[in-house]
């Protein structure tokens, strides 16, 4: 008969489990500690060839989740999760192409995420109309991410907050969008890119901000809407002009428990620059 010691011993490792795995049951209340991870899209070149490898090396830096990408969408999802778990690491999110998201819910849902993240809006839809067609899109698929016990985030990039007429199209998708059914995955980056300030951000919108994006900003770098190269002023962390430690202290207040790193390009080999990342972020104190 079990014990009380091994029903300790049990629901400890099924609350562990539940953090690793993907969707909870519970919030996480503010002062949890972080989980900190890659989003798949830094390490694009590398998945292709040798996914485990590149997912092992990962964990090995101390990385303890790891954030989805499409290129990795042609293993069924059982495998993929696999390949996952097998790695040490936790995966709790993904991306999704928008056009994908619809057929993609219960693909999701196999992987165990909490969340599946539409990166981008289609170009074509950068105007007013099109951010309004995207916020109708974002409230029907995320009620149907929602039914399938999971959450729809938005992730931010700097074309957002072109303006459209009076207002912005990033406005206007949390005008027109329900904070029940879609959150957000504030990229800090992208935040400074398009001139906003990303405490600011943080606290405006923080009943939506469920998830961060990680990467540092070049001094004197100028602003702007337009995406391509020269939007890109990206470095490791710490070695730019972003408030990291004013940052993550206002996520720890506000309950947010996942980060993931996504620079997008590195002058450094890519796992040097995983590794200077997360030492770096051993360095805050949240």
């Amino acid at each position: 008969m079990p014990t009380r010691r091994d029903f300790l011993r049990l629901s400890a490792l099924a609350t562990a489990a539940g953090c690793t795995l993907g969707r909870s049951s519970f919030a996480f209340a503010a002062g949890a500690p972080f989980v900190y991870g890659v989003q798949l899209y830094m390490v694009r070149k590398q998945a292709p060839q040798d996914l485990a490898g590149i997912l092992q090396s990962i964990q090995q830096i101390g990385f303890t989740q790891i954030e989805l990408f499409p290129i990795v969408y042609t293993h069924p999802a059982a495998e993929l999760r696999k390949i996952v778990a097998d790695s040490g690491l936790g995966l709790a999110s993904a991306h999704f192409d928008y056009a994908s998201v619809p057929t993609k819910i219960d693909y999701a849902h196999q992987l165990g995420l909490e969340y599946m993240v539409c990166p981008m809006i289609p170009k074509d839809q950068w105007n007013l109309e099109g951010f309004h067609k995207a916020a109708a899109d974002f409230t029907t698929w995320g009620q149907s991410v929602h039914a399938a016990g999971m959450q729809f985030a938005f992730h931010n990039h700097c074309y957002e907050w072109a303006p459209q007429g009076l207002t912005t199209g990033f406005d206007e998708l949390m005008k027109h969008t329900d904070p029940a059914y879609v959150k957000l995955e504030l990229d800090m980056y992208w935040l400074a890119q398009a001139g906003q300030d990303p405490l600011t951000m943080l606290t405006r919108y923080a009943n939506r901000v469920r998830l961060l994006h990680l990467k540092d900003r070049i001094a004197n770098a100028p602003t702007g809407f337009i995406m391509g190269p020269e939007a890109k002023h990206i470095t490791e962390l710490g070695k730019g002009t972003l408030n990291w430690p004013a940052i993550f202290a206002q996520a720890h207040k506000q309950g947010i428990r996942y980060a993931y790193l996504d620079q997008d390009d590195t002058a450094l080999p890519i796992l040097e620059s995983l590794k200077e990342n997360f030492a770096y972020l051993q360095t805050i104190k949240a």
